[in-house]
């Protein structure tokens, strides 16, 4: 019986820790992307729309093709071809950023609709399990092993990807530029460098990520595409972006646990608890709130943050 209860908890943990990661993924791409644009001043409402975007496209390349490396890097395209209308109206003719952003989200909502049922009508392909690599002897670790150790190769990759930027923020003249950007862009402009260029840059990485966060979550965790598959995810790397404090680690952090929120339902399941799934659907949004009642007051956001620049103006 102790043996059986043992067994119970151990795979429950790892549905879990698993849930956490896969669901988790998508957030942390997006949410390190907005990190990086809010550092150089510029809120991404349209996060997801570019999502979505990147969800589609990334689909579409992976089942057209048969490689999901291929989807992914749809996906950042996707997500970049988005960005380039927040480029042109926010960065370089200083449009409001919530207004474009609010625009993207609802147009890259109708264009995948569309899309998708003009190319699939009313089927919805899948495509197969994403191939893994497991790393020697760690995946073998009990309840940790196959939920972490045992991934696809953009997992790994992400998780350097989160150190190279943290580096990139700490020690670089890249990270003080971007920096400079969102606290003090005079200074950044007398010092001879373009504050135009440097948020124009932020903002095409933060659609390259927030494409490959979509192109993630229809190829890897959900395998299929569906409208509104991203169902608020977009939002949430906003406030997990906030909450991270311009920080990657933290935002891999709050990514991870906002995944296991969003997975809960499957971890319910194995643990026997019938529980509605609208209360489930609303986990996620009431985590979001629970989560700026607590941290709100300890986030930062740059005091240029959503304030177009404009040479010579004081």
């Amino acid at each position: 019986m102790i043996l059986a209860s043992q067994v119970w908890t151990d795979v429950f943990w790892t549905s879990v820790v698993a849930g956490g990661l896969l669901a988790g993924l998508p957030l942390m791409f997006t949410a390190l992307g907005e990190t990086i644009s809010e550092r150089a001043g510029v809120l991404n409402i349209g996060l997801e729309g570019m999502m979505l975007l990147g969800a589609y496209l990334g689909f579409v390349g992976a089942h057209d093709t048969g490689s999901v490396w291929v989807g992914f890097l749809s996906g950042i395209a996707a997500g970049m071809g988005g960005s380039l209308v927040m480029i042109v109206l926010c960065v370089w003719l200083g449009l409001d950023q919530i207004v474009v952003g609010i625009a993207i989200t609802l147009a890259g909502e109708g264009i995948t609709s569309v899309l998708q049922q003009a190319q699939f009508g009313s089927s919805y392909p899948r495509l197969g399990a994403t191939p893994t690599i497991s790393i020697p002897l760690l995946h073998r670790l009990p309840v940790l092993g196959t939920s972490l150790f045992e991934q696809p190769p953009l997992v790994y990759l992400a998780f350097a990807f989160v150190g190279a930027l943290a580096w990139v923020f700490r020690r670089t003249n890249v990270g003080l530029n971007l920096r400079a950007a969102g606290e003090k862009p005079e200074a950044l402009d007398a010092a001879g460098v373009s504050v135009v260029a440097t948020r124009s840059w932020a903002v095409l990485s933060t659609g390259a990520l927030a494409g490959l966060g979509g192109a993630y979550l229809s190829i890897v965790a959900a395998g299929i595409f569906t409208p509104f598959i991203t169902q608020g995810q977009g939002f949430m790397a906003i406030v997990i972006a906030m909450l991270g404090r311009g920080r990657p680690l933290w935002v891999l952090l709050g990514s991870f646990l906002f995944g296991i929120v969003l997975s809960l339902s499957d971890s319910l399941q194995l643990a026997g608890i019938n529980i509605s799934t609208d209360v489930v659907n609303m986990l996620p949004f009431a985590a979001i709130i629970i989560a700026l009642i607590v941290f709100a007051r300890r986030s930062y956001l740059p005091p240029a943050l959503a304030l177009p620049y404009v040479r010579g103006a004081r």
